[in-house]
């Protein structure tokens, strides 16, 4: 199921190394293990997704391809799994984010209010720039926030596909000793 539900959605090896943007990565992207899906890679890379998800601005993609690469992980989970934040779930992550870092800090003395951001689809670009804002705004727990958060969610979801994975696995074997036993009896 893992492998064939994966293969169905991402691209081949051979088509993302042709392409004009990528080709000039040159034999960086060759290591097998970025596209091989295997437990262990994949686990990694979306250990590696979840990870860089975090990270503000337009660098997850950035991140989450150094970080398939450098660790040797299946480079397009990593770069699909960042995209479980966006303009809809961003700005619950990062008070999630405050929150965490605020508990981490020990600040539980009442908290200054934070103020709703909302984005503004008309004005883009300053929506972008109150965003940066607002973040600011939040400062030291913020900043302690995500990067626990991060790492709080890359071992949740390196643990969470190593353990359904091998769930699989042992149910697939399960199905086969009872389907070799129900053709051998009869």
């Amino acid at each position: 199921m893992p492998r064939k539900l994966f293969r169905k959605y991402l691209p081949s090896a051979a088509s993302v190394r042709e392409n004009r943007w990528v080709a000039k990565f040159g034999s960086l992207l060759h290591h097998p293990n970025l596209w091989h899906l295997n437990r262990d890679s994949v686990a990694g890379a979306v250990a590696i997704g979840l990870f860089a998800g975090l990270i503000p601005g337009p660098l997850q993609m950035l991140v989450a391809l150094l970080l398939s690469i450098l660790l040797r992980r299946n480079l397009p989970v990593a770069l699909l799994m960042t995209f479980y934040t966006n303009p809809f779930t961003i700005v619950p992550l990062y008070l999630l984010a405050y929150a965490y870092g605020s508990l981490l800090l020990g600040l539980n003395h009442p908290q200054p209010k934070i103020q709703h951001f909302e984005m503004d689809w008309g004005h883009l670009i300053d929506s972008m720039t109150r965003l940066i804002d607002w973040m600011l705004s939040l400062g030291k727990p913020l900043a302690v926030g995500l990067l626990a958060l991060a790492l709080t969610l890359a071992a949740l979801g390196y643990l969470g596909v190593q353990f359904a994975w091998r769930a699989y696995v042992r149910l697939a074997w399960r199905r086969r000793r009872e389907h070799r036993a129900k053709r051998d009896s009869a």
